[in-house]
């Protein structure tokens, strides 16, 4: 799957925070890839739009003004109460995709930071070293200042 295809299905987070990781970018190109993942998406997209609630608003005037059935409801309480079923699976799906990221972006900074580790070790290590240099350049300058001025 190409970057710009990965980048158009993950925009509105693009929008949202702003640059993501290459970590990122790569857990979103795998997700990207499988079918039900991309149908989960684009319902999560949906169902958390202000569309969604303009079409359930539209909904429940036309079947409330236009007697679909009488009151109490009994097939629209049927059929929303399934729409809610299945809605909060979705926040479930939507859940465990941000934590994933999550999860896919603290293992990437791990490694940044062991990586960072690694490097702060060498970085002493190489102090030291330039360290003992310098007290051995020291020694052996004093050590020639006091030769050279005992002759």
């Amino acid at each position: 799957m190409t970057s710009s295809v990965v980048l158009k299905f993950i925009g509105h987070e693009l929008i949202r925070r702003g640059p993501l990781s290459p970590a990122l970018v790569k857990h979103e190109e795998e997700r990207a890839a499988s079918l039900q993942s991309r149908i989960a998406d684009a319902i999560t997209g949906f169902a958390g739009s202000m569309s969604f609630v303009y079409v359930h608003i539209a909904w429940f005037a036309f079947w409330i003004v236009l007697p679909v059935e009488k009151y109490p409801y009994g097939l629209l309480t049927m059929i929303v109460s399934l729409e809610a079923i299945f809605l909060s699976t979705f926040v479930m799906i939507s859940q465990n995709r941000a934590d994933a990221r999550r999860q896919v972006f603290a293992d990437d900074q791990y490694e940044m930071i062991q990586e960072e580790k690694r490097q702060n070790v060498e970085l002493l290590e190489q102090g030291k070293r330039i360290e003992q240099l310098t007290q051995s350049v020291l020694t052996l300058t004093q050590e020639l200042q006091t030769t050279l001025s005992k002759h």
